[in-house]
């Protein structure tokens, strides 16, 4: 058969069950999973779920900690066999790929050229599809804005089968409601980025040991104007006198020249992340004893080493980074979250807050001092600053976000929700938001309060005129969402 003949027959063949996980593993179901290769399997995938009266819920590669791509009630549409690079212009720096093409593909495609995506998220393997869908922010939100800063057109395939392209000033609703959308409001196929020219292989990276939380902020604040990068790392065991204590890492840019040998230091060999620790000890195994320091005896001794080691890091003069080490950190250690359990029930949650400028220090300090005297401290806190953008369903402020996070058991999934809920009181009453991506405790009610009713309502009513069967639907979708339609409907 040839590729792309008859889309139907070929999806009928190619579907499966599956056990579809979040990539925190707590969250996860079995469904049957269609991997289009081309717009017109879109279309026939679109048509199988209309045909069966099932919902369709849109997966990349899975890197949503909580259920965004999972649908324990239908079919689940895998888009990464469309992973192709279709064009890049070397004057603009302008990328257009196809929607299951990753941050990995790109940067290993770009930056011989000079080129680093303009945004990239703590791991290189999400899709571009699956990265605008929930608008993605990286180290640089506060000088660069999300991915959807950087994305200047996209197509996407309605529910009933119709291409739109959009941009910001054709079908400007769609294109600010895709953008940060969660998949349900088309299937993104094909996007246009803009990326960021750079002239070494390199970042220059300064340390900061912050005391707490207070010194951590006004760091970050002060900087903002000249780093291209900022994020700390928080060691959330510390009370006292040194509640919020941790590390900021400051990156910037080379400037042209600077780098001694660029041809080498661009090119994807020299970037990539090593498989071996000492040249002998595989990467890929390190979460097996890093199983023992999964308590919080464990992570407590490591964060503490962590902290100190980071003092004597800060006493000394810029590093040089490499690009991919200095963003991917979470790809350092493959299969790393393995290490909180690989039995049902076990996994972790990441609970990321965004907080504005003014209410950021009293709502954090609070919330740490809360974890501590829960007993429900989160394993690895980062801290970032941030900045509004455009966006209908945006999770940004003009502040700053913390991510925590929590490992989850069966014995202790109910209190986490609990103080999770707790949590959540704290940061909507100081006007905060949450993120998609990396939710899985969110109630219908929090997410009235977290978005202008104005926006809300936008985008439900452009849910209701492009998807009027709610064909498009996850699990995320009908925890917060589907209750809110119904409202709507009601009213």
């Amino acid at each position: 058969m040839a590729e792309g003949s008859v889309p139907g027959e070929v999806l009928a063949q190619r579907r499966s069950y599956e056990f579809v996980e979040a990539w925190g593993m707590a969250a996860g179901a079995h469904s049957r999973v269609l991997r289009p290769r081309n717009v017109e399997e879109i279309r026939a995938s679109l048509e199988m779920a209309r045909r069966e009266s099932v919902p369709l819920g849109l997966r990349g590669t899975g890197n949503s900690y909580g259920d965004a791509s999972v649908n324990g009630q239908g079919l689940v549409l895998d888009i990464r066999r469309m992973n192709r690079i279709l064009a890049f212009d070397e004057e603009q720096g302008i990328a257009e790929v196809e929607s299951g093409t990753t941050v990995r593909d790109l940067w290993k495609h770009i930056l011989p050229k000079g080129y680093w995506p303009q945004v990239v998220s703590g791991t290189s393997f999400p899709t571009l599809a699956g990265a605008a869908a929930m608008n993605i922010h990286g180290k640089n939100n506060f000088a660069v804005g999300p991915i959807g800063e950087a994305i200047r057109e996209f197509d996407i395939v309605l529910p009933n089968g119709e291409l739109r392209t959009c941009r910001r000033d054709q079908h400007s609703d769609l294109f600010h409601a895709a953008i940060g959308g969660f998949g349900m409001l088309g299937v993104i196929s094909r996007l246009v980025l803009q990326t960021k020219r750079v002239h070494g292989g390199y970042l220059n990276v300064h340390a900061f040991a912050n005391h707490d939380l207070a010194e951590m902020m006004e760091y970050m604040q002060a900087h903002r104007g000249v780093a291209d990068y900022l994020v700390g790392w928080i060691d959330c065991f510390a009370g006292g006198d040194g509640l919020g204590r941790g590390l900021v890492h400051d990156g910037r840019y080379l400037a042209p020249g600077e780098d001694p040998d660029p041809e080498t230091t661009l090119t994807a060999a020299y970037q990539e992340l090593g498989p071996n620790i000492f040249g002998v000890i595989p990467k890929s195994e390190l979460w097996r004893p890093m199983r023992l320091l999964n308590n919080d005896w464990g992570l407590r001794f490591i964060n503490t080493v962590k902290y100190w080691m980071g003092r004597l890091e800060g006493m000394g003069p810029p590093k040089p980074w490499t690009h991919a080490e200095f963003s991917f950190l979470l790809d350092y250690v493959p299969n790393w979250k393995w290490s909180y359990g690989r039995k049902h029930g076990h996994g972790l949650i990441q609970f990321q807050t965004f907080v504005p400028h003014e209410a950021a220090h009293e709502v954090y300090t609070d919330i740490l001092r809360r974890c501590q005297r829960a007993r429900i401290v989160p394993y690895l806190g980062v801290f970032k600053r941030h900045r509004p953008d455009p966006f209908w369903l945006t999770h940004a402020v003009d502040g700053w976000s913390f991510a925590m996070d929590f490992k989850v058991t069966p014995a202790r999934r109910e209190a986490l929700w609990k103080h999770c809920h707790e949590l959540t009181e704290l940061v909507l009453d100081a006007g905060g938001k949450f993120y998609f991506a990396k939710d899985l405790v969110l109630r219908p009610e929090d997410v009235v309060r977290m978005y202008p009713e104005d926006k809300l309502e936008a985008f439900l009513k452009l849910k209701a005129e492009l998807d009027p069967e709610e064909r498009l639907q996850t699990d995320l979708w009908r925890r917060v969402f589907g209750p809110l339609r119904d409202r709507a409907r009601a009213s």
